[in-house]
């Protein structure tokens, strides 16, 4: 069924005059000579003059009578502007480099029109194609393995799907061998502890770890012993001066894994490897308040519940043992304050990338899955705080050794620009937000120049997926996570998953 009809334009801003009857909506895809169009923009048009059309107005405001137009379709219509996509010719999917035809009539698009899209090698599913509010029956994949390597986005103000997205990515990667995930739950909503969750998985038993400061039966505890940390996880989290920086350095060098300990037990009276003991002081006063430490007759003992002095558990590598293992771990960090959350965090994320980067020097890099850590809010941790952190590292360089971050975030202005770009792959949510929106389309795989009201009127669920791994920037409609679970018949109980 005809649409529409080309009356003019240049390169990437196409007029198509919408048919009498027809409806063109912002974000539509049409089809013409091969060509796959997206409207960006709706207007106005009408052949009558300014003044014509103003007298009309006015006559029917004041109640005059037989105002109307005799051919009315054909003197006023709806004008859209599109710009093309992609170029589909001989099966295969090109950037366009030509007009279609003039006065060329538009079609919408059908699922047919979509046979060059095929499922990659590692698939990661995201949603299916959509046209405007129309969902077409052809799902969206990328390249996982590559896709999380080279970083995710998911960038939407509140109430756009944010959480429904990562947990419909989230299931679809459990049984997947070819990816390690590292879930920061500030809000504990991905595992579904006393509602439908990703422990619902039919292969989450085997393939799915979750740890909290309180865990239920077939969890993990979420302690920490403190000789797990070392001087550079500290790095962001407690604010020192370089001197106080190279003390915690001193006593590492010489005490290793007992450097914490040997730290706050030493008399600042003493001898303590040159160290001033004003300096002294004060770096143990920091490390005792961040850590929930205190003195006790000469002892360091844990006055809190996440960092303790005695436990048999190497909760640190063995994450990271599960992560290279191709597993998904979700850490309850929901009862913690921001700066243990975010030390835990690069405690294990450090651990991880430090292996990575030792597999790829001994070329054992091939036989390792890629691992990925989700981190909400994130420009607390991709931000300018406290100077380079293990996150901002993978962030430029974690793509060499395939380590990549799935960032969320309301305000993306907040991460640096370099940052920004070096995130291959946003799928981008609604926002409303003008700056929030330069800020997405200044960094992404496609030119998004045009596409602002595309964005700002994206409805809860509908995406734009703008990635190197895609031909084109790719309007998506992401299944509700609840529909998902139900279409697969293995919603359960909480009960089933801790046996």
């Amino acid at each position: 069924m005809v649409l529409g009809q080309i009356i003019g334009g240049e390169y990437g801003e196409l007029y198509v005059r919408q048919k009498s009857g027809q409806l063109i909506e912002i974000g539509d895809l049409l089809w013409i000579d091969d060509i796959i169009l997206q409207v960006y923009d709706l207007a106005y048009g009408s052949l009558l003059e300014d003044t014509d059309i103003a007298r009309m107005s006015g006559m029917q405001l004041e109640g005059y009578e037989d105002t109307s137009l005799m051919e009315e379709e054909i003197r006023n219509y709806v004008s859209a502007k599109a710009k093309p996509l992609v170029h589909v010719k001989d099966g295969v999917a090109r950037i366009p480099k030509c007009l279609p035809g003039f006065f060329g009539t538009v079609d919408r698009v059908k699922k047919e029109d979509f046979h060059f899209m095929e499922e990659p090698e590692n698939s990661l599913y995201l949603g299916r194609i959509r046209s405007g509010s129309m969902v077409l029956d052809v799902p969206v994949y990328i390249n996982g393995k590559d896709a999380l390597s080279h970083h995710i986005l998911i960038p939407a103000t509140t109430g756009r799907g944010k959480s429904n997205l990562v947990k419909v990515m989230l299931w679809n990667m459990v049984p997947r061998e070819w990816c390690g995930i590292l879930v920061i739950d500030p809000h504990d909503e991905y595992f579904g502890r006393n509602e439908v969750g990703i422990k619902d998985h039919p292969d989450a038993r085997n393939r799915l770890m979750y740890y909290s400061p309180n865990p239920p039966k077939g969890g993990y505890s979420l302690r920490v012993n403190i000789s797990q940390l070392k001087p550079w996880n500290l790095r962001g989290i407690i604010d020192v001066t370089d001197a106080q920086s190279q003390a915690m350095y001193i006593f590492y060098n010489h005490h290793h894994d007992n450097w914490l300990e040997a730290i706050l037990t030493a008399d600042a009276e003493g001898e303590n490897h040159g160290i001033q003991g004003v300096t002294l002081e004060v770096i143990q006063r920091k490390l005792r308040l961040a850590l929930d430490l205190n003195m006790v007759r000469g002892e360091v003992r844990a006055m809190g519940n996440i960092f303790v002095t005695h436990t048999n558990n190497d909760l640190v590598n063995d994450i990271a043992h599960a992560l290279e293992t191709g597993k998904k771990v979700i850490l309850d960090t929901s009862s913690m304050s921001g700066d243990k959350e975010l030390l835990i965090a690069g405690m294990i994320t450090d651990e991880i990338f430090r292996r990575y980067k030792k597999y790829k020097e001994f070329g054992e890099l091939d036989d390792k899955p890629t691992v990925s850590v989700v981190i909400e809010e994130a420009p607390r941790v991709l931000g300018d705080r406290g100077g380079r952190n293990v996150f901002h590292t993978i962030a430029r360089e974690g793509r060499k050794f395939r380590v990549g971050l799935i960032a969320i975030t309301q305000l993306s202005s907040m991460i640096p620009r370099e940052i920004l770009a070096n995130m291959n792959t946003k799928i981008i949510l609604g926002n409303e937000m003008k700056s929030e929106r330069e800020a997405i389309i200044g960094s992404a795989a496609q030119d998004l120049s045009k596409d602002g009201k595309n964005i700002a009127s994206l409805d809860k669920g509908e995406a734009l997926v703008s990635s190197i791994f895609t031909k084109f920037a790719v309007p998506i409609k992401i299944d509700l996570f609840d529909d998902v679970v139900e279409r697969e018949g293995t919603r359960r109980t909480k009960l089933e998953f801790f046996g």
